[in-house]
C-alpha cells in the first residue's frame, strides 16, 4: 500500500532532480508474471527503475538493510517493505532457498519480481558474471525474462554513498523478453546446471546488447573482494554461493 501512495510522490521529486529516463518499456506485459532482469550499478537503481514503470515491482533485498535496533533503522526497514522490497538471507544453503521460495511466490501471484542476476551492485562499471536465480524463476514459473539496462547510473553515483550527480542523465532501456524455451530447446537431455548456465549466460548477453558495458566472466563479489586487497582494506567476509 505504500508503494502505490508514495511512487507518485518520490518520482515528482526524482523528475525535478534528476530527470530519468527510460525506452523500451512497452516490451512490460501489462498483466501476469514478469521477471525483469537489470544490471545493477548503484542503488539509485532501485528507484530509477520501478519508479518509471507503471506496475508494481517487487524486489529481493539482503536482509541486513532490515536489521538494527536503532530507530532509523527500524523506520528505514519499515519503508523498504512498504515499498515492496522484501528482506532475504543470502548466506547460502537454506537462506538461499528462501530467497527463491521468496520471488517464486512473488511471480506464483502473477506480479514482477525485479531481479540483478550480477549479485551486487557492480564495483567498476563493468557487467559481470550473472547467478543462475533468474534462470530458476523463469524456468520454474515460465514468467517472461524482460531484460533492462541502466546506463549512465555507475559514473552518476561514483564517489557518492547515496545521492547520484544530477549528469550524466540515469536512462533505463528495456529489450525484448528473452527466448528462454529457444535455449532450453537447444540443450534437450542436458543436465539442470549446464540449463540453468545457458539461460542466465543469454540474459546477461541480452543485459550487455542494451548496456554497451565492458563485459568480464568473474563474479562482482569476487572483484569487489579483489579491489579491497588491492586498495589494503581489511576483507569482507566471504559471501557463500548463493543463486540470488
Amino acid at each position: 500500500m505504500l508503494y502505490e501512495i508514495a511512487k507518485p510522490f518520490v518520482m515528482a521529486v526524482v523528475r525535478v532532480l534528476w530527470n530519468p529516463t527510460i525506452s523500451g518499456s512497452e516490451h512490460i506485459p501489462e498483466q501476469g508474471p514478469v521477471i525483469l532482469a537489470s544490471n545493477h550499478q548503484a542503488y539509485s537503481d532501485t528507484v530509477f527503475l520501478p519508479g518509471q514503470v507503471r506496475r508494481s515491482v517487487h524486489f529481493l533485498g539482503k536482509s541486513d538493510i532490515f536489521t538494527g535496533r536503532s530507530p532509523l533503522r527500524r523506520a528505514a526497514g519499515a519503508v523498504m517493505r512498504g515499498l515492496h522490497v522484501m528482506p532475504v538471507d543470502r548466506s547460502g544453503g537454506n537462506a538461499s532457498r528462501s530467497a527463491i521460495e521468496a520471488g517464486l511466490a512473488i511471480l506464483e501471484r502473477g506480479e514482477v519480481l525485479g531481479i540483478y542476476p550480477e549479485g551486487t551492485r557492480s564495483p567498476d562499471g563493468r557487467l559481470h558474471r550473472g547467478k543462475t536465480g533468474v534462470a530458476r524463476f523463469a524456468l520454474a514459473t515460465g514468467a517472461p525474462v524482460v531484460p533492462v539496462a541502466m546506463r549512465g547510473a555507475f559514473e552518476a553515483q561514483r564517489g557518492r554513498k547515496y545521492f547520484p550527480r544530477r549528469r550524466p542523465r540515469i536512462h533505463a532501456v528495456v529489450g525484448p523478453p528473452v527466448d528462454v524455451r529457444a535455449v532450453v530447446a537447444e540443450r534437450q537431455g542436458a543436465e539442470e546446471a549446464v540449463v540453468l548456465r545457458a539461460v542466465t549466460a543469454a540474459v546477461m548477453d541480452s543485459i550487455h546488447a542494451l548496456s554497451g558495458q565492458e563485459r568480464v566472466d568473474e563474479y562482482a563479489i569476487t572483484v569487489k573482494q579483489r579491489m579491497r586487497a588491492e586498495a589494503g582494506c581489511p576483507p569482507a567476509p566471504p559471501e557463500p554461493r548463493s543463486a540470488v
